[in-house]
């Protein structure tokens, strides 16, 4: 293995110190394949180059490596940190790997932070009567934040249970300063109707502290204040007031009494439980906040294989982690789940209790310990409400992982199920491309294509295309399949000449050089151009990539057309197939158009492949749409083009845009007709004309 590497890349792994840090493993290209940590950087590193790993993922990797970057480190916790953050924000092949998904929703109750007294004679509504909000982003220091949640369904659960018991507002602003009568939520209790004062802000500010305390896990010093103010109106022979709080009071008990999973004694909690099984993993996240179960998330990591593999090896050569032995399963979940709370806490607040399914290492607490300033500790193997928690995490981390098995393989029997109907090559279902168009326009408007793509039995989304078509006659869907056609596939033709040229060339000059020998054998320009559009390096092929099918939304008229552009760039013909509305264009009784002259297949309306083509094709139809209908937005506004003008404001472009019916009237309008606009100069006339010329 070692003979295998540069001489610079050996020296530098010998000149390496004995002290913490982070690695970095880069290939040929710069990508970057793996980021690791390590107590001893010498002897972490020096045991990837000297034992022989051919055969494994570990030794694929290593075979890969070209360059070396190392970060020297104070500690070992700091390490981990810096190894996390650039697993992160790198996104390494190797490695286990969490989508970042840090965008939790949050209980906002606007104003609490700033006292009413000192917000002058007459505060802004949201100081005097703070709303309730579903909140997602940056935090304001003017308002209090509760969760996070695990969902959106979740903060909606939290705002409904405050109004039933505490009756607070969810009006915006504008809304609250506008009322003139009560809301429907006044009338049915969910309000206290402070928008037309039907409740003062001394008691609303009552119930706005009572609902902040009840999230903050106090219900009882809650339960305790109602009482008190409950009796104190009843001895001053309120009864009503009292009867409304005796309310409050039993509306609360309902809901304690609904969360069976309610306790007082733990106020914020993270329960984290892992399930591998069949090479894939989930890490279930159950959320306790305010002594409350707000619900639960499920992530699946990638390269759970990779990993794994090199971690073991790494074991059989002394690198051994501080937990985890025994099972191969139990070893992997704890990885996972290492990976996990690696990655997700990783600078964010966190709580400073996690209860997991397995014993997780000391230094990764100690890390996280240090990034809060505060003790965290987690319990594995929990007892009374915990363990209750755990297991029901532990239950969702199964159902979530046998769900998402459960899927990818009808997915993966999808993509085998197409791969027999239209014979193509079965050996390599994974890397099976495809790429299918729409065409999208209303009445001729606003044309677009889209290519949508489908790869490794998914969807890849990062992978579409959008294409604005012009030049044509509106409304010609030929010409718009011609146009994005030929865009998307004219470079890819360019180079594949281009690497047959070379091959050519290249067999030229071995003949020339070697003589007859080789002449009586020469490889076809076909076998040359393959070999020449491999990466050897990688065993992916550089520069663009034909699909091996691609889809057309069409029947006949689209793929004669679709033929055409193939025939004029070169490419092969049996790639092209069209996907034909059945009779009274009902869905499953599409049938398959070919441009290379085969008869039309019809598949059968519950066939695994016409599912697939289904799902690909309403994909490409819906991306086509949502672009298109975007497109179509911003020619009607004027693409902000009238908001660009100076001396242009809200109201004069108000009055221009209902003066001519929309921004191509106001472009076409000559000079004298805009300075016959309210407040149009017969300068801004001039400039506005300009300026959409």
């Amino acid at each position: 293995m070692a003979s295998e590497h540069s001489e610079q890349l050996l020296n530098e792994v010998a000149a390496l110190p004995g002290l913490p840090g982070v690695y970095r493993y880069f290939d040929a290209q710069g990508q970057l394949l793996y980021v690791g940590k390590a107590r001893n950087l010498k002897k972490r590193v020096s045991s990837y180059f000297q034992k022989t790993l051919d055969g494994t993922r570990i030794g694929h990797m290593v075979s890969r490596i070209v360059r070396m970057e190392t970060t020297v480190v104070r500690s070992e916790a700091e390490a981990l940190l810096l190894e996390n953050n650039l697993i992160k924000t790198l996104n390494p092949k190797f490695n286990i790997l969490f989508r970042d998904d840090k965008s939790y929703p949050y209980l906002k109750i606007t104003g609490t932070r700033e006292t009413y007294r000192t917000a002058g004679p007459k505060p802004p509504p949201s100081i005097a009567f703070p709303r309730m909000a579903y909140y997602r982003g940056v935090v304001d220091k003017r308002h209090s934040y509760y969760g996070p949640f695990p969902s959106a369904w979740a903060v909606k659960e939290s705002v409904t249970l405050l109004q039933k018991v505490f009756r607070l507002r969810t009006c915006e602003d504008t809304v609250f300063a506008n009322r003139t009568r009560p809301c429907l939520l006044y009338q049915i209790k969910r309000c206290s109707g402070p928008c037309v004062d039907l409740v003062d802000s001394e008691a609303y500010g009552r119930d706005v502290r009572d609902a902040e305390a009840f999230l903050r896990g106090e219900t009882q010093a809650v339960l305790d204040t109602l009482e008190a103010r409950m009796m104190a109106h009843a001895e001053q022979l309120e009864f009503e007031q009292a009867a409304e709080i005796r309310n409050q009071m039993s509306a609360l008990s309902r809901v304690l009494h609904q969360q069976a999973m309610d306790n007082v004694s733990d106020k914020d909690v993270d329960v984290l439980a892992v399930k591998v099984h069949g090479g894939r993993a989930c890490v279930n996240l159950a959320m306790v906040r305010g002594g409350r179960h707000l619900g639960d998330r499920p992530y699946f990591p990638a390269h759970v294989d990779d990993a794994t593999q090199i971690d073991r090896a790494l074991r059989e050569a002394g690198e051994v982690h501080e937990v985890g032995e025994g099972d191969p399963v139990d070893q992997v979940a704890v990885q996972v789940l290492e990976a996990f709370i690696a990655q997700h806490y990783l600078g964010v607040a966190m709580p400073f209790i996690l209860v997991t399914s397995h014993k997780v290492g000391t230094s990764l607490l100690d890390a996280l310990s240090e990034q809060t300033g505060q003790k965290v500790n987690a319990v594995h193997q929990p007892r009374e409400h915990r363990r209750i928690w755990l297991e029901m995490a532990q239950k969702n981390a199964e159902i979530a992982l046998a769900r998402l098995l459960a899927e990818e393989g009808s997915q993966q029997a999808r993509t085998r199920a197409l791969a027999d109907a239209l014979q193509l090559p079965d050996d390599q279902l994974d890397t099976l491309r495809v790429e299918c168009f729409d065409i999208s326009h209303t009445a001729g408007e606003s044309t677009q294509a889209s290519c949508v793509v489908f790869e490794d039995h998914k969807m890849q989304n990062s992978q579409y295309r959008r294409y604005k078509i012009e030049g044509i006659t509106p409304g010609d869907d030929y010409a718009a399949m011609r146009q994005v056609l030929s865009r998307r596939y004219s470079k890819v033709a360019e180079a594949q000449r281009a690497e047959l040229e070379i091959a050519a060339t290249e067999d030229a000059s071995k003949v020339a050089a070697e003589g007859p020998a080789l002449a009586a054998a020469p490889a076809s320009a076909e076998e040359s151009a393959t070999e020449t559009a491999t990466d050897p390096a990688s065993g992916l092929p550089k520069g663009p990539r034909m699909p091996d099918l691609v889809l057309v939304d069409g029947g006949k008229g689209q793929v004669s057309m679709a033929r055409e552009v193939f025939q004029q760039l070169g490419l092969d013909l049996s790639l092209i197939v069209g996907v034909e509305k059945g009779e009274g264009r009902k869905v499953g009784l599409e049938e398959l158009v070919f441009a290379d002259g085969r008869e039309k297949v019809y598949l059968g309306h519950d066939s695994a492949a016409l599912m697939l083509v289904a799902q690909i094709r309403d994909e490409a139809h819906r991306f086509a749409i949502t672009g298109m209908r975007a497109q179509r937005a911003k020619v009607r506004t004027g693409s902000s083009k009238l908001e660009d003008i100076p001396g242009v404001g809200p109201k004069k472009r108000a009055r221009l845009l209902q003066r001519f019916g929309g921004v191509r009237g106001v472009a076409s309008a000559s000079v004298e007709d805009l300075c016959t606009v309210e407040g149009i100069s017969s300068d801004l006339a001039d400039t506005i004309y300009r300026a959409l010329r």
